[in-house]
């Protein structure tokens, strides 16, 4: 297990700071460009030689998704908003009874699913509209990576939707709040996170379960390495790391647990071409680590200030994190 106690290489000290005008939900990149996603209104770009902000959202943004070609939130406006490199965007959506859109995910051939309430809708790149009323509020959804399906998270499980499929909708039960939903990227695993400071899932070919537990609080990040075969998460003082190979996954398994902190692990994202996963803390720290050994090198100094959100480029050559207080760091590699 690695140790935050001992002095640490640190490039902290090459990232540049971008200052937001409130706290920081998420990031995403257009290319090399971060654009930080702000709790109200705005998106913030940060290139390295001029920011612009731009308004998007008539109050709090509570969800976003990105794919390198627009950024798609959802906002306690009710309004589904689209924004382009050029921060030129769109409404694709308005909830008609103004609840908020707090749950958003992008498919293939620019398709977009999002929900408001009970209810999971989908639009394709064509234009066509789809929607599915679940038995409670959608917490979380999830494209599938192959095929034309979604994983929806609900309270006492989740369904697994074809929006072009007139049968009805497979569901994985399990008794609880679900909270959040993601499928490996080989198609076979599907893991919720849940209200409890626990993970489940389930292997889809057979509704078999698996219960990932062990955390200090509610898992709140999930991450999948760049090559599917392990799960990185937040909500422990480490980053834990569950392996999903083989064909039971994590099933009678142990998780992997790297970068031992003081504060406990708040956001993680994994590098997209190597592996490398970077950890950000309560404690405003943010770690990359090495998984093969569990090697470290600090990208943010500790400050305090709670890491919110983390985001790699596509090519994984820029780094972008953002905290809960609304300072935004960018670290080039």
């Amino acid at each position: 297990m690695s140790d935050l106690s001992a002095p640490l290489p640190s490039l902290a000290d090459r990232a540049r700071v971008v200052q937001a005008d409130s706290g920081i939900v998420g990031v995403h990149f257009f290319k090399q460009t971060p654009v930080f996603v702000l709790g109200e209104e705005a998106l913030l770009f940060a290139p390295v030689e001029k920011r612009t902000s731009v308004a998007i959202h008539g109050g709090g943004i509570l969800v976003s998704a990105g794919d390198g070609q627009r950024i798609v939130t959802g906002g306690d406006d009710g309004k589904l908003v689209s924004t382009n490199r050029d921060g030129d965007h769109e409404v694709l959506a308005t909830d008609e009874k103004k609840r908020w859109v707090d749950q958003v995910a992008l498919g293939p051939d620019c398709a977009v699913a999002w929900a408001a309430g009970k209810v999971a809708h989908l639009r394709t790149g064509k234009g066509e509209a789809r929607q599915l009323e679940l038995p409670s509020t959608v917490a979380g959804l999830a494209f599938f990576p192959k095929g034309f399906r979604v994983a929806i998270a609900h309270y006492n499980g989740a369904t697994l939707w074809f929006p072009n499929a007139a049968a009805k909708p497979d569901v994985l039960e399990w008794k609880g709040s679900h909270l959040g939903v993601t499928v490996s990227p080989d198609g076979r695993f599907l893991i919720t996170t849940m209200q409890e400071q626990t993970l489940h899932g389930w292997r889809i070919v057979d509704a078999k379960h698996m219960r990932m537990s062990g955390y200090s609080a509610r898992v709140r990040s999930l991450s999948w390495t760049h090559d599917g075969k392990a799960l990185a998460t937040s909500g422990s003082e480490q980053l834990i790391l569950w392996p999903f190979e083989g064909k039971d996954g994590p099933m009678g398994k142990q998780p992997t647990m790297l970068a031992q902190s003081p504060s406990r692990c708040s956001a993680v994202a994994c590098h997209p071409r190597q592996p490398v996963a970077a950890a950000g803390f309560s404690d405003g720290s943010v770690m990359l680590i090495r998984l093969d050994d569990g090697a470290l090198i600090l990208a943010r100094e500790a400050d305090g200030d709670p890491v919110s959100t983390i985001g790699w480029s596509a090519e994984g050559q820029v780094l972008a994190m953002g905290t809960e207080g609304g300072v935004g760091s960018v670290l080039t590699l």
